[in-house]
């Protein structure tokens, strides 16, 4: 989940790589810092803290003049986030650097080794033991190429490793093992970084790597290999965004943003959906229709928000398909033995295409002969790689912690998926599938006359800003928009908030209410008659017995007035896609309490954008 960038060119790589972090902060920011060649060592400055600490490192103590350089911004997993510990780390004499992301896991055993040989680290740190045992490589003869591929064979455990030699100048040499590592291609120069916002200021040509690959860069050239040190084939790509979709645009906070992006990114997302007969088409699918029609059985897996995205695909495809659907977090998939198979299709959901959970989790189920269904954002990422087929949610960069557009656009891929489902398998008429696709063609529109009409979301934040506790109800596909939007309050305002299914207050969250809290309930439309009472009753309950409701329900809805203190009035749409609708005010809500409290909006503490490590 760190951050890492490397340069081998014509400009100046301290300018050029610490530009390249700046993009990655998001990733993770216990510390940073950079390294570039001194004649025969590396110099290196790092800082525990934001970025903003290595730049005034770097203005009191300015780095050699350098046209090859790395670095990284971390977010601790071994030894505490300060000075020592943060990247780079050296070899025993200075000669190379390294940075690392990952966690090698038997660390402490090839520490053991080194102190035989008498090397000792300095830091608590996993990634110090690698830049030990790459110097060690070094000093006997390899070159560092060479010494990377062996030092990699040494390692167990999830890394992406990028060094340099002082001795050996005008090269980077990175590697990868479950953990996301990609390529840049300039005119006289070449990148590598964890995440292309890194180099698109300066290119937009890359190369996927795939899993235990090496890549030794130079200004004029990029050259793969195994760990073995066979010649790697790869896959170059052209990245369909520039810089300024990476910047703030005028808002004070990415996140704010990437709210107010909802409607395009949804737009781009259902773009080019059909092919020339009306029939749904994927980006990427390696499943035949035969093999399809045979699914009996689909398993999602995913975390945190994306996890909610396939608790809402769940009711979707089970009510288009009829075939049975469960949701499980990737994190605890593996370790349950789960009954998967031939005739399984798994579905993962990612926004980064690198989560270690679930990256993990695909591999188990390929190696039970499930079927791989990925749907994620990052094109050329490792869980689209390994996966049999992929629905890009073509959402562009999402730069703020707290995911938005990174949520609404994968519920939209998870309709897409259900209906293509329904396609293939016959289960709906294809003048039902076109309603749902004309319906979901007008909710970038909707969604805009949510954040055209956000005034009263934000007056409420204003009123709620020092709540210390809020509650989120919901049933049905109300019920994961009522843990999503507990998740981005707890995550950005560091308050107690939870979500529960309604029906499930008198089972013993009622006893949470008290005078004045406040509780978001989401009501289903109309259409859905017994839920949506059954709803309007648990708001009575939880008013009777002083809580102050704030209600979403759908323009006409009547019914719900005399429940509630305050209704946010959602655009008319079926119940099964309501969710992209009601969790636009809950993300304007916690976006707007955050920064009421003065909270770091866009990296909240303690977490970091892409999960890497498990």
């Amino acid at each position: 989940m760190c951050g890492i960038v490397g340069y081998v060119g014509h400009r100046s790589a301290c300018d050029v790589v610490v530009n390249g972090l700046r993009r990655l902060e998001y990733r993770g920011y216990d510390s940073a810092g950079i390294a570039v060649p001194d004649g025969d060592r590396v110099a290196v400055a790092k800082k525990a803290g934001k970025i903003k600490n290595l730049d005034a490192l770097l203005a009191e103590a300015p780095l050699p003049a350098a046209g090859t350089g790395i670095g990284h911004t971390r977010w601790a997993t071994h030894g505490a986030p300060n000075d020592t510990n943060a990247h780079p780390h050296t070899s025993a004499d200075g000669r190379l650097a390294l940075v690392h992301n990952g966690i090698v896991e038997n660390w402490a055993v090839l520490k053991a080794d080194l102190a035989t040989a008498g090397l000792v680290p300095t830091s608590e740190t996993d990634t110090e033991i690698a830049a030990l045992l790459l110097g060690q490589a070094i000093d006997a003869g390899a070159d560092l190429p060479t010494a990377m591929r062996q030092v990699c064979q040494q390692l167990e455990g999830a890394f992406t490793i990028v060094a340099t030699d002082a001795q050996q100048p005008g090269i980077v040499v990175a590697a990868r093992r479950n953990s996301p590592l990609v390529v840049g291609v300039g005119d006289g120069e070449n990148f590598v970084a964890s995440d292309v916002a890194a180099f698109i200021e300066h290119t937009r040509e890359a190369i996927e790597l795939g899993q235990d690959q090496v890549v030794t860069i130079t200004a004029d050239g990029v050259q793969v290999t195994d760990f073995a040190g066979a010649p790697a084939e790869v896959r170059p790509y052209h990245v369909d965004w520039d810089l300024s979709a990476a910047e703030k645009g005028g808002y004070d906070w990415f996140m704010r943003k990437e709210i107010h992006d909802q409607p395009e990114a949804l737009a781009n997302t259902l773009l080019g959906r059909h092919d020339a007969n009306g029939r749904l088409t994927l980006d990427e699918l390696r499943i035949s229709e035969a093999e399809l029609r045979l699914i009996d059985k689909i398993v999602i897996i995913a975390c945190g928000t994306s996890f909610y995205a396939g608790m809402v695909a769940k009711y979707a495809i089970e009510h288009w398909t009829r075939i049975p659907c469960e949701v499980e977090l990737a994190s605890e998939f593996r370790y349950r033995d789960p009954i998967v198979g031939p005739r399984t299709l798994v579905v993962t959901i990612s926004q980064s295409g690198e989560t270690a959970d679930t990256l993990m989790g695909i591999r188990y189920a390929r190696e039970q002969g499930a079927r791989v269904l990925a749907i994620c954002n990052t094109n050329g990422s490792t869980i689209p790689r390994e996966s049999d087929a992929v629905i890009y949610t073509h959402a562009g960069p999402e730069i703020g912690v707290a995911s938005t557009k990174g949520f609404l656009t994968q519920l939209v891929a998870c309709y897409l998926l259900g209906l293509f489902l329904a396609q293939v398998r016959n289960t709906r008429y294809d003048e039902e599938i076109a309603a749902v696709i004309n319906e979901l063609e007008e909710m970038p529109a909707k969604v805009q006359q949510m954040l055209d009409d956000h005034d009263q979301v934000l007056e409420l934040a204003a009123e709620f800003a020092e709540a210390e506790s809020v509650l989120f109800l919901g049933r049905h596909v109300g019920f994961p928009v009522a843990l999503e939007g507990a998740l981005k309050l707890k995550e950005l305002a560091y308050i107690h908030a939870e979500g529960f299914a309604a029906g499930e207050l008198k089972h013993g969250p009622i006893a949470l209410i008290e005078d004045g809290l406040p509780v978001f309930v989401v009501v289903p439309p109309r259409g859905r008659d017994l839920i949506h009472d059954k709803v309007i009753s648990n708001i009575a309950e939880i008013r009777a017995r002083g809580a102050r409701t704030i209600v979403l329900a759908e323009e006409g809805d009547d019914e719900v007035d005399a429940y509630a203190d305050v209704c946010v009035r959602l655009p008319m749409v079926s119940t099964l896609l309501q969710p992209v609708l009601a969790t636009v005010p809950l993300q304007l809500f916690a976006c707007e309490l955050a920064t009421r409290k003065g909270h770091d909006v866009d990296q909240p503490r303690n977490l970091a954008k892409s999960v890497t490590v498990e």
